[in-house]
């Protein structure tokens, strides 16, 4: 699964990355070495241009803006923990922050967001735990945070859901009466990663974003739901201060020395920041 990852890019740095044409945003994209589900975080998506911006798309399936226009991609700020439409109680998405996508095109909670409301989340790398052989306080293994991210360090894409859901207990003319929410979808992990966890985020290649985003393009994006290709990223040890929502900044993901570590951790690490 995907718990925590970080995201630290600005809002220009990531409309230039993404090509993003319009920045739909109410605060400005902060950095964020530890997010965690429930928290906002920017998501790429495309969708017609914006008329009266209401998000209330539930009638066209989801395409939003002018019924006219064509997709335009946006960079905007999502809550993690998709809600689903037909939701009664938002709280149901502290538990949707994942989509596995073996099932995503199926599954009642997320198969009309994945015809056509598909948005990727831009991230440096991912944070996974790995149990070890020590123990705790009631002799619980005690688990090793790893920061897992491109070898070359650029930004990670993870392939997500987004929904719009109603509030019916705000008015009409409230402009919070919709809430915006995302999942991250996930895969079966790669060889030299499956040692930390049998899954791991769907990443998406620069080449096949357009296909994954336009929502006019499900087939397309049925085509790209495939285990992560080996060898893109890497894995290491960092310190378990991540554990803790609370704590933020750089140097949570940066790596600590192996010869510092038990040898059982040092050797799941497959390399280093570069």
């Amino acid at each position: 699964m995907c718990g925590r990852y970080a995201s630290t890019r600005d809002a220009d740095a990531l409309a230039e990355e993404f090509e993003v044409v319009e920045q739909v945003l109410a605060a400005p994209v902060e950095p964020d070495w530890n997010v965690a589900p429930t928290k906002p975080v920017p998501a790429i998506v495309e969708r017609p241009p914006r008329g009266d911006d209401s998000g209330d798309d539930r009638a066209d399936g989801g395409a939003g803006g002018r019924a006219d226009a064509g997709p335009q991609r946006q960079l905007r700020t999502l809550t993690w923990g998709l809600v689903p439409f037909w939701a009664k109680d938002p709280g149901i998405g502290s538990r949707m922050i994942n989509a596995r996508t073996e099932t995503v095109a199926e599954k009642p909670a997320f198969r009309q967001a994945f015809a056509k409301r598909r948005c990727l989340l831009p991230a440096d790398g991912y944070f996974e735990w790995y149990p070890t052989q020590q123990r705790g306080r009631g002799g619980k293994p005690l688990k090793q945070p790893f920061f897992i991210r491109p070898h070359d360090g650029g930004v990670l894409a993870m392939a997500g859901l987004y929904e719009i859901w109603r509030d019916p207990a705000r008015a009409d003319d409230d402009p919070d009466r919709f809430r915006w929410t995302c999942t991250v979808l996930t895969t079966s992990a790669t060889d030299e990663l499956g040692h930390l966890h049998d899954r791991m985020p769907m990443t998406v290649a620069r080449e096949s974003w357009g296909a994954w985003l336009d929502p006019t393009r499900e087939e397309d994006a049925r085509s790209l739901l495939v285990p992560a290709a080996p060898g893109a990223l890497t894995a290491y040890p960092v310190s378990t201060a991540v554990g803790n929502v609370r704590n933020n900044g750089p140097s949570l993901v940066e790596p600590l020395p192996l010869e510092d570590v038990d040898p059982e951790v040092a050797s799941q690490a497959t390399g280093g920041p570069g």
